[in-house]
């Protein structure tokens, strides 16, 4: 038998070294994020190498009531203590009779093509993202290129947290040599850029820096490198292309080599975030928005996939209705766009956050920062005489916000969110007007709430799925004006509830 976790142990006890910790809380809704902590942090940790144990014992056993094989893909992202997380994870999908294909050190689309290349069912990635250093996780699938929703991941939380293993044992291990050269070479098996084109490359000092330049190189770029170098302290800033430091950084370096383009790429390296050649960051929707242009006058009547975060320009903008594009706005995370697009057969699907996923004959369906830059340049090599800005300068006008968020406890992020959107219902039912006295439109729920004014006006409020934050974004097609009065709108809603606390970065 193996021990039942402990959610309340200490480290430098006798007790944390032979229990298991994993707190329910990491379970998310698509993936499993955890603190497990830095030396010079007074936080107690989530996880410990027992509970990560555990959670590989729970990872077989789910496969193997699910009727699916027992054998998996897995890497590691660049931590400090990412290798010890994932052996430890090892020990555990051994023990429940799993056969391990481990990667070594990997962007996370690596093991999702590993699932491919190796024809492995199933995955389970040691990366916490763009997260602070401190942090870990995994992300998990089992049929590819799907990963966990939260029927999986319910399922896989009940089985750990109560230690419904099935160790039937017979496991064993493979470690593939040079897979790297596998990725890289399937992502260039193509022709080059007809173009030439100078691109800041930016990895925050993330995993990405080990793979996505000399992947562009060989495609024909010009590639400058910036904070390449692998260094777990992220020394500048976060491996975040939403983080406005990193946007900022990135922009320098564009207008100081006067690049045609910046793209940054997260920690493990299945986003990508854009500057243009003037120094302007370009939102991930608005990017989606021109991409989408480029790849519909190609695939005439496409279908994609939208998060409620994203820009209401998909419905509106008129060359992608004389193309006729299909857009489906739907829920916010990897995990949900992911299905989606698989479930609609769609060319691709785009998230504000950075994600995209690309179907055949781009992609294989999965996120990929790597394959969403060569997307982006063949966009750029399709316009000829066009810049990047000239390409965004081409979009309607809207005004929109960064994505914005506010610290609200994992335990009550939820039911405040869920608050929120029915107090919307209800001033929808009874016409009430919000800021400006515009009516209610319209209110989208799949995904907290996304208040829709009369004049296209909108503001969306919902629970981060992967840390203890509320998120809004809002966007206006009239004016800056209006963007900041539906901020208003939204943020009233939430100064509700005093538990929530301050914005990350407002507009």
């Amino acid at each position: 038998m193996f021990p039942k976790p402990i959610l309340d142990l200490k480290p430098n006890t006798y007790a944390f070294e032979v229990n298991p910790l994993i707190k329910p809380t990491g379970f998310r809704e698509y993936d499993a994020r955890w603190w497990y902590g830095v030396p010079s942090s007074d936080k107690l940790p989530d996880l410990n190498l027992m509970g990560v144990t555990a959670l590989g014992m729970g990872i077989g056993t789910y496969l193997g009531e699910s009727g699916i094989p027992r054998e998996i893909v897995t890497g590691h992202d660049y931590r400090a203590y990412s290798m010890a997380i994932k052996t430890a994870l090892i020990t555990g999908l051994m023990a429940s009779g799993c056969r391990v294909y481990d990667i070594g050190l990997a962007m996370t689309p690596m093991a999702y093509f590993a699932q491919f290349n190796l024809d492995v069912p199933a995955v389970a990635m040691v990366t916490a993202s763009h997260n602070e250093n401190g942090w870990t996780g995994v992300k998990m699938g089992s049929r590819r290129p799907i990963t966990f929703g939260p029927d999986e991941i319910g399922r896989l939380k009940d089985i750990v947290l109560n230690s419904a293993f099935d160790l039937k044992g017979g496991g064993s291990y493979v470690f593939v040599e040079n897979f790297p050269e596998r990725y890289i070479s399937d992502l260039t098996a193509r022709p080059k850029f007809k173009r030439k084109m100078r691109v800041v490359a930016a990895c925050g000092n993330g995993t990405a820096g080990a793979f996505a330049p000399t992947v562009l190189e060989r495609l024909g770029a010009e590639v400058i490198p910036l904070d390449t170098t692998l260094d777990y302290n992220f020394p500048r800033y976060n491996p975040n292309p939403e983080d406005m430091e990193m946007l900022h950084a990135i922009a320098h370096a564009v207008k100081e080599h006067k690049a045609d383009i910046g793209l940054g790429f997260d920690g493990d390296g299945d986003r990508c975030g854009v500057i243009d050649d003037t120094g302007d960051e370009i939102f991930a929707d608005k990017v989606g928005v021109m991409l989408a242009r480029d790849l519909s006058a190609i695939h005439k009547g496409a279908t994609f996939v939208v998060d409620v975060k994203s820009t209401g320009l998909y419905a509106t903008d008129p060359v992608l209705k004389a193309n006729e594009v299909r857009p489906d706005y739907w829920k916010t995370g990897h995990s949900y766009i992911k299905r989606r697009v698989n479930e609609l057969n769609a060319l691709a699907g785009f998230e504000k956050s950075g994600h995209y996923f690309f179907n055949a004959p781009i992609g294989r369906g999965y996120d990929d920062g790597v394959v969403s830059a060569i997307a982006i340049l063949d966009m750029l090599d399709r316009s000829p005489g066009k810049t990047m800005a000239d390409l965004k300068n081409a979009l309607p006008k809207t005004w929109g916000s960064p994505t914005m968020a506010a610290h609200c406890a994992d335990e009550t992020k939820y039911g405040i969110a869920d608050a929120v959107r029915d107090k919307f219902i209800a001033m929808k039912e009874k016409g009430v007007t919000i800021e400006g006295g515009h009516a209610i439109a319209d209110l989208v729920t799949v995904n907290g709430v996304r208040v829709v004014a009369d004049d296209g006006s909108w503001g969306l409020v919902r629970a981060s799925s992967n840390k203890p934050e509320l998120v809004v974004v809002v966007e206006s097609p009239v004016s800056e004006a209006r963007m900041r009065e539906m901020f208003k709108v939204v943020d009233s809603a939430i100064r509700e509830h005093p538990e929530v606390g301050d914005y990350n970065q407002t507009i």
